[in-house]
């Protein structure tokens, strides 16, 4: 069940959003990736997640996505603080990292990565309000340029996790400057196209403003009241 729904209408529901913010868009669902964050949601319930078409799945800790992972096959994102003790668990468990940032945890990643001939897909998390983890925008290009030469890692987006007010369309100033930072790095890196932006109060505005992937979590699995995930 989540928040009253049993999972499968809740996944229900979610799709026909995504579908409803692509029209007023005029984009393709197909084009926008929803990942389910299962911080905190038991393996059980990922596993059910997994068998009614969820593809795609988050986690914020190491050791949930080590654990989630050996026993739910799906393509898994690790979108929480690259920690240097747990960076070399997450390369080994994750398909994609969504907040890779200048420090220790992030080399450990490249490092490790590198060790076991692997390239890891990392989207450069972007902090527009000098409160949260990852870059600054002034310094964004700066990391970008650098983390181009590191061995281990393949620069492929931007992510943002605005302030959440309540109110959907306050994170819509985010996702635009996320998207014009995207289009102009692009400019010079193609290879830097995704935007993972929108989560389960704000996907729709994200949608609208160019999101390719969404991560929710709550409007799947329920108020988990653990603290807010990045879903």
């Amino acid at each position: 069940m989540t928040g009253g729904l049993p999972l499968r209408e809740a996944l229900a529901a979610l799709r026909r959003g995504i579908e409803t913010a692509c029209h007023r868009a005029g984009r393709r669902p197909e084009d926008v990736v929803l990942i389910a964050v299962t911080k905190t949601v038991p393996a059980d319930t990922v596993r059910q997640a997994r068998e009614i078409g969820v593809e795609n799945f988050g986690e914020n800790y190491a050791a949930e996505l080590a654990s989630k992972s050996a026993v739910v096959e799906a393509r898994w994102h690790f979108i929480g603080k690259l920690q240097r003790g747990t960076a070399a668990k997450v390369a080994d468990h994750a398909n994609m990292v969504h907040s890779a940032e200048p420090g220790r945890g992030f080399e450990r990643l490249a490092r490790h990565a590198h060790q076991r001939a692997d390239t890891i897909p990392c989207l450069v998390q972007v902090d527009f309000t000098g409160t949260r983890q990852g870059v600054a925008p002034d310094q964004t290009i700066a990391f970008i340029r650098e983390a181009q030469a590191v061995k281990g890692i393949r620069l492929v987006g931007l992510m943002t996790l605005p302030p959440w007010t309540g109110d959907p369309e306050a994170s819509r100033p985010y996702f635009a400057r996320l998207r014009a930072m995207r289009d102009e790095v692009r400019g010079t890196w193609p290879g830097i196209s995704e935007l993972s932006m929108g989560m389960s109060g704000d996907y729709q505005v994200a949608i609208e403003e160019g999101a390719t992937m969404l991560r929710v979590g709550t409007a799947l699995f329920g108020d988990r009241r653990a603290g807010r995930a990045l879903g």
